[in-house]
């Protein structure tokens, strides 16, 4: 796609450079930017400058750079990447069914980034699934210079909108180190064989024995719900259906959206008890 209002072009390479002037935005992988008209873009400021780490591993868990590309992310969880999650970290096993809910192929993988994925804020974005699965928590570059941290799950507030205020940018997505040694696994459903996730069900069982089961996709922002150990099918079935923001669009009627997520969590459900 040819942004035709585009008239400057910068690399950020300091802090100080993501301060945007009127109709700038930042640059990212740009899969979804490049993908259609952007009228109100006069400008792009490219991360890519920034130079920052893709993947940390530390004793507190995983830190994720926004422009870390999703196939960076997949290349950690199969071990062929330059660094590797220690062999206790199961939940790494879910990351590449997260990176394969996305409408993209392989190749979109090598210049889609983790942090545009949750920025575009869509209700099917597999990177929120993936974050909101593991409690994801995102630091935010704040416009006076600060930053703030908030759950991965209170960011979208809407198909497509998010809780980012003018000039904030995402730095990082930290995922904990007690989530992604939990078992993780994900069940997801489209109307068609290779179209856009219409329902995302994701749980995982701590050490504890804890449960976490969370709906994205079906609904217009993540619905996460924790239990103190398995709950039984009934139970489940009941969270999940309380959710009030199962929506409709051409890829899925609201009450499909809401049977089909009850299915998966029992899926789901029944891979955790048999594991």
């Amino acid at each position: 796609m040819d942004l035709t209002t585009v008239t400057s072009y910068r690399v950020a390479r300091e802090r100080a450079d993501l301060r945007l002037a009127p109709g700038e935005t930042v640059l990212g992988g740009g899969t979804w930017l490049m993908s259609e008209p952007q009228p109100e873009t006069t400008g792009l400021v490219d991360l890519a400058g920034m130079g920052w780490t893709d993947l940390e591993v530390t004793a507190a868990g995983l830190r994720i750079a926004a422009t870390c590309t999703i196939a960076d992310l997949v290349a950690f969880a199969q071990r062929r990447g330059s660094i590797m999650p220690p062999d206790y970290w199961r939940a790494a096993e879910m990351f590449p069914d997260a990176a394969n809910a996305l409408l993209a192929s392989f190749k979109i993988w090598n210049l889609a980034t983790v942090g545009g994925n949750l920025c575009r804020s869509f209700a099917a974005g597999a990177m929120i699934s993936l974050a909101v699965a593991l409690d994801g928590v995102a630091e935010v570059w704040t416009a006076d210079g600060a930053e703030r941290r908030m759950p991965v799950a209170d960011l979208p507030t809407g198909n497509g909108t998010n809780a980012l205020l003018p000039g904030e940018v995402l730095r990082a997505v930290e995922l904990p180190a007690a989530a992604l040694s939990s078992h993780a696994v994900l069940e997801k459903i489209a109307l068609a064989e290779l179209g856009r996730s219409g329902a995302v069900v994701t749980a995982r069982r701590g050490v504890d024995g804890s449960a976490v089961f969370a709906v994205t996709a079906a609904t217009l922002t993540p619905h996460v719900m924790r239990f103190p150990g398995m709950p039984d099918a009934a139970h489940l079935r009941d969270r999940v259906e309380a959710a009030d923001d199962f929506y409709t669009d051409p890829l899925g009627a609201a009450d499909w959206r809401r049977g089909v997520s009850v299915v998966l969590a029992e899926r789901a459900r029944r891979r955790l008890e048999a594991s």
